[in-house]
């Protein structure tokens, strides 16, 4: 058994997919525009070497305030395979202004750093 993808409501879908082709060199499929529900847009992120997809979603009925804790979901961990790849993704990001928090090793044993994408949606990246 395995995830077959994870969903993600943006209200600027280019922007996200762009945020997940820079920071992971994601390939970004073609939009979805749904006839049986008016305004949804999605695209497929699909992440390198079998690392899964994540579905980008938008509508015209999202909230204006979408970053406040709620039930469901917090954040997306991505593992980028050592701690050498980390430092470099969050000083890229650190000079991009998307840095949330710089790499630290947490308390549950994690080396990690936490970027934003430009929603402000969290996105951890892992060793």
């Amino acid at each position: 058994m395995r995830i077959a993808h994870t969903a993600l409501w943006t209200r600027d879908i280019e922007t996200a997919a762009d945020f997940w082709r820079r920071y992971f060199g994601a390939t970004i499929g073609e939009e979805y525009h749904s006839k049986n529900r008016p305004g949804f847009v999605s695209r497929f992120v699909t992440l390198p070497e079998g690392g899964g997809q994540i579905e980008l979603m938008t509508g015209p009925w999202l909230p204006a305030d979408t970053h406040a804790e709620r039930i469901g979901w917090d954040h997306i961990a991505i593992s980028l395979g050592c701690g050498e790849a980390v430092d470099a993704l969050a000083e890229k990001c650190r000079a991009d202004g998307c840095l949330k928090s710089g790499p630290r090793w947490t308390g549950d044993g994690f080396y990690e750093a936490v970027i934003l994408m430009p929603d402000g949606t969290p996105v951890e990246i892992t060793a």
